[in-house]
């Protein structure tokens, strides 16, 4: 990347702009794709851990007792994580595969 960019400040100014845009262009690529895929994950972490607040807060309600909410709070959001640590190697397999099709 920086050696192309490097060998577009050797171009003539009026094409060294579109030059380095070019060879940027990649990059950009590669990086919103990873941020995207960052951004659907933790979206998702996101919703079970509000899906586990939401439970606690209708055990609550419902007259449960405070440690047993909090021990369901902490089972609920163990599993949120876990499920999610185990969702990690597909989605950087995903990333890969879609980080290498760019590069053809």
């Amino acid at each position: 990347m920086f050696r192309c960019s490097a060998a577009c400040c050797e171009e003539i100014q009026a094409s060294m702009h579109q030059c380095i845009e070019r060879y940027h262009a990649p990059l950009a690529q590669a990086q919103a794709l990873v941020t995207s895929e960052l951004e659907k994950f933790q979206d998702r972490l996101a919703r079970c851990t509000v899906y586990c607040n939401d439970k606690a807060k209708d055990s609550i309600d419902a007259g449960s007792k405070e440690l047993h909410v909090k021990r369901q709070l902490e089972t609920c959001m163990t599993k949120c994580v876990d499920d999610h640590v185990n969702l990690i190697p597909t989605m950087t397999r995903k990333m890969k595969e879609s980080l290498s099709s760019m590069g053809k």
